[in-house]
């Protein structure tokens, strides 16, 4: 195959963008809200008559303070029941739960019922497997089947839904959504052997859906008890 310098460096800005882009959007939500946080602290100043142009200094660090207190809290919250309450009346408004569960899908270490699995299925072809993602573990309307996506490559904003039966379920242990993207961004030229630094496994070697749905069930009653 003849080399093209073109293509070869589109790709590779194209690898470099998608690369960039989780990191791009949190930096603009982290400014966005540190921005906020800014404009409070000055507003504060002014309230007991401090003028904050000629305290840059205090005024920076107490906006800094303020603003990874709030993340702080916010973490907090999110460990306790009360953010529950906060989250049910924002379920109110329209499209928040849809837009809740979108970008849920880029947490990839969400963990029981919601939780991104990463699992190879029988192949469509004679034989072969496809690597696929598994946003849920609740089975489908047809017994014993659960939904799996087969993202497109080199860039997976579309793909195909299947519901897949158990037994045509293997999870690959340890990847994550971050690892399928990458797989998916080299257009396989990064096995996943390579992207998890491991050696090749056998079918056998990996974990039936089965089973893994049975040790969790267990763990889930162990955590009640």
């Amino acid at each position: 195959m003849n080399f093209n310098p073109v293509k070869h460096f589109l790709h590779t800005a194209l690898q470099g963008l998608f690369g960039l882009l989780p990191i791009l959007v949190t930096a603009i939500i982290l400014f966005w809200l540190y921005a906020k946080i800014d404009q409070l602290t000055g507003w504060m100043f002014k309230m007991v008559g401090f003028t904050p142009e000629n305290h840059q200094f205090l005024w920076f660090l107490l906006a800094l303070f303020l603003f990874t207190f709030m993340l702080y809290l916010m973490g907090h919250l999110m460990q306790t029941r009360l953010i529950g309450f906060f989250e049910s009346l924002l379920k109110k408004i329209p499209g928040y739960q849809t837009i809740k569960e979108i970008i849920n899908i880029f947490n990839s270490s969400k963990e029981g019922e919601n939780r991104v699995l990463v699992v190879a299925i029988r192949g469509f072809g004679v034989e072969g497997y496809n690597i696929g993602l598994m946003y849920s573990q609740k089975e489908s309307i047809i017994k014993d089947h659960y939904t799996v996506t087969l993202s497109m490559s080199p860039i997976p904003n579309g793909g195909f839904m299947f519901e897949v039966h158990q037994n045509n379920i293997y999870v690959i242990d340890r990847a994550t959504f971050d690892d399928n993207l990458q797989y998916l961004l080299s257009m396989g030229v990064k096995s996943f052997a390579d992207i998890l630094k491991t050696e090749a496994k056998t079918l056998d070697e990996l974990v039936p859906l089965s089973n893994w749905l049975e040790v969790h069930k267990n763990n889930q009653v162990k955590n009640v008890l």
